[in-house]
């Protein structure tokens, strides 16, 4: 909720401390911003609109498709490297580049892809609501957090943590600040000055979002850590390529790592996995990122009609088989500390 993490925030006009008081997140100096009904504030300040603000379709077809599950396999690898960083002794000893799959093998033969509802992720594990016993609750900020879909999961393993998720898109916030009891959410722009305090966070997390580094060393506590999720070049193979979406650009491993001044790349996994969608499934996966802002919603239902009834099609007699196609999961999750505490890689 919201109050959980007021003592976090400060004003973004002024930069003094705020509480939230008669319904508004108010500082000393004046400055008020109502608390909207579904338990979020927009601290989103000046005249400028973002433009990369995702709309409510798009905000809607990513809850949708994470709620089916698709990315569990990227949600647990999420949680696992939030966790260690949290608690020192659940680290991997060292530093490497490290390849992870998640494919099941099935009777030996091959792989077995991810298939969504029905199949157990086993990604929400830990105890809900457990306090510490440490005075200091760990903080998590999650910058670009969307629907809080994997904030909410890394909360649900850390125990007594709280997390803190903004996003420039309002629909999003919305979910957001009821995703989990012990996050709160708020409306912000990553490129402008966090309104956050100084070095309250373990950890930042970046999912698919803007990172502004200079902000990031700033809230982060000594010692912390930015955990960041992109997508690896094979992503959402061969839906890339037979429905003319947008591609991952070859060299966005070197611009993420030139962006991230004063970090170093301690750890680096490539996480890849299977998935079968259905026509919903393909839609929604589509509809939720960059290509939505490319694609006519008519066109792209034609294109996803015909795919599915070339890539399922079946010999003259045989039994039909279900509406499904299988599309690679492609990611690279990595870990960043600050220049002064980074590890050397051997």
């Amino acid at each position: 909720m919201l109050a959980d993490i007021i003592e976090f925030l400060v004003c973004p006009i002024c930069h003094e401390t705020v509480t939230i008081d008669r319904g508004a997140v108010r500082c000393g100096n004046g400055h008020a911003f109502d608390v909207a009904k579904q338990g979020y504030v927009s601290l989103l300040v000046g005249s400028r609109v973002p433009g990369t603000a995702d709309s409510a379709e798009m905000v809607a077809a990513r809850a949708d498709f994470l709620s089916n599950g698709h990315f569990a396999p990227l949600v647990e690898a999420v949680v696992e490297s939030v966790a260690a960083r949290i608690t020192p002794d659940r680290r991997s000893a060292g530093t490497a580049i490290r390849e992870k799959s998640f494919a099941v093998p099935e009777d030996g033969a091959g792989t077995k892809a991810y298939g969504g509802p029905g199949v157990d992720p086993g990604h929400r594990a830990g105890p809900a609501g457990h306090e510490p016993d440490a005075a200091r609750r760990p903080v998590i900020v999650d910058a670009g957090a969307g629907t809080g879909h994997y904030l909410a999961d890394v909360l649900q393993a850390v125990d007594g943590g709280i997390g803190v998720a903004f996003d420039v898109s309002k629909h999003a916030v919305r979910r957001a600040a009821r995703a989990h009891p012990r996050l709160g959410a708020f409306v912000a722009d990553v490129w402008r000055p966090l309104p956050i305090r100084s070095g309250v966070a373990d950890v930042v997390m970046d999912v698919f979002a803007p990172r502004n580094s200079a902000e990031f060393r700033r809230v982060l506590r000594p010692g912390g850590a930015v955990v960041v999720v992109t997508p690896a070049p094979a992503h959402l193979s061969p839906l890339v390529e037979d429905l003319g979406l947008l591609s991952v650009d070859e060299d966005k491993e070197r611009r993420l790592a030139r962006g991230m001044e004063g970090f170093t790349e301690v750890e680096r996994r490539s996480i890849t996995f299977d998935m079968e969608l259905d026509r919903d499934g393909i839609t929604e996966v589509v509809r939720m990122g960059p290509s939505a802002w490319h694609t006519d919603p008519a066109e792209l239902a034609g294109r996803i009609a015909g795919y599915i009834a070339r890539d399922t099609a079946t010999p003259s007699g045989a039994p039909t088989k279900p509406r499904k196609v299988k599309t690679q999961a492609a990611f690279h999750l990595s870990i960043f500390e600050t220049v002064s505490q980074a590890r050397i890689i051997p």
